[in-house]
């Protein structure tokens, strides 16, 4: 790279929060849509006169998103999106990731700093006063819970047809969900077949969350027990009797002791036939460029929001901590397909 293109890419990092409010605020008002919906693009004017926005706020953020490859000027003086702007005002992982970083982490992150140096989720003050952002999921703003679920929900939901077919090709007859969230994998395991039992393990908020919305549905409500626990409490424990112990996006809240302790807590009570099956999105596993930024990304927000020691994990890490916990792995299934996940299923050794 030349000097001078390198020293451009060096502004481009120190105006991108420019760049970013810049793109959040042209969805919020409307513009990226009106763009998108256009044939040939909009003039500055007709673009002000489809929002209701001033002349002068068209005109500061049009010449931001086109310095930013948001937008770009046609040869008829009008304004267009770009490959980059359609992905921004139409894609839905891009929407999914902005809105958590604006609602969730933005503010959080200028935290960063203090929380690399103290080992704490220094930045979680912005949202409330709790040790872990896992404490307070139940009580945040709707505007803030939702983006967060959104954001987790992105990252597991289109895994599920996969995973099931994985974990019932034993035919399990009871599964533990450790860190069950809102229910979303009891409620598809008991759907999926009319006899399993599923125990979810997880904090109180979340339990209450995860069973206002099973007993909405009759058919399983029966079937799903809760179970409160803390997983960084060394006295709690994970009892025996399942046939699986599930783990989806969960072991990634944990640092990699605390991530060996969970297990520990498994391999006391699990018997030799039981299956351990641990889904995460990890970095080393992903197709496409995109999705590793992303991921990379997403470790900052447990360093400075979430809990201030966890991370994205590479396979290979989390196969090193299992091996350590005294367990092995029998096989890896990735799930590629219109997933970002890999399953390890491990058992004890």
């Amino acid at each position: 790279m030349k000097a001078i293109n390198a020293l451009y890419e060096a502004q481009k990092i120190a105006f991108s929060p420019f760049v970013f409010q810049t793109a959040y605020t042209m969805i919020e008002l409307g513009i990226l849509d009106a763009l998108y919906k256009s044939e040939n693009g909009l003039t500055m004017k007709e673009i002000s006169e489809k929002t209701a926005i001033s002349d002068y706020g068209v005109k500061v953020l049009i010449e931001m998103a086109e310095v930013s490859d948001i937008v770009v000027r046609t040869a008829i003086d009008k304004y267009d999106l770009t490959k980059t702007g359609y992905f921004i005002a139409r894609d839905e992982m891009t929407r999914v990731n902005l809105m958590f970083t604006q609602d969730v982490c933005y503010k959080g992150l200028f935290h960063l700093k203090e929380a690399i140096q103290n080992g704490t989720p220094a930045g979680l003050k912005e949202l409330g006063d709790w040790k872990t952002v896992y404490e307070g999921l139940s009580v945040l703003p709707e505007h803030i819970k939702k983006a967060w679920f959104e954001f987790d929900h992105y990252y597991s939901d289109n895994s599920f047809d996969s995973a099931l077919e994985i974990i019932f090709k034993d035919a399990p007859k009871k599964i533990f969900d450790i860190g069950g969230n809102t229910g979303k994998w009891a409620i598809a395991s008991t759907k999926h077949h009319p006899e399993v039992r599923v125990d979810i393990f997880d904090l109180p908020g979340q339990l209450k969350v995860a069973k206002a919305n099973i007993d909405q549905i009759d058919s399983i409500k029966d079937r799903v027990t809760y179970n409160q626990v803390d997983m960084l409490d060394p006295n709690s424990e994970i009892p025996g009797g399942a046939d699986v112990y599930w783990m989806s996006q969960f072991l990634d809240c944990f640092s990699e002791a605390e991530i060996e302790a969970i297990l520990l807590k498994i391999k006391k009570n699990a018997s030799k036939d039981s299956r351990v099956y641990i889904m995460e999105t990890f970095i080393d596993n992903q197709p496409f460029p995109a999705a590793t930024f992303s991921l990379v990304a997403t470790s900052l927000y447990f360093t400075v929001i979430a809990n201030g020691n966890s991370k994205m994990y590479t396979s290979t890490a989390m196969k090193y901590i299992i091996d350590k916990a005294g367990f092995e792995c029998v096989k890896e299934h990735h799930l590629h397909q219109n997933s970002f996940h890999t399953i390890l299923e491990i058992k004890l050794k």
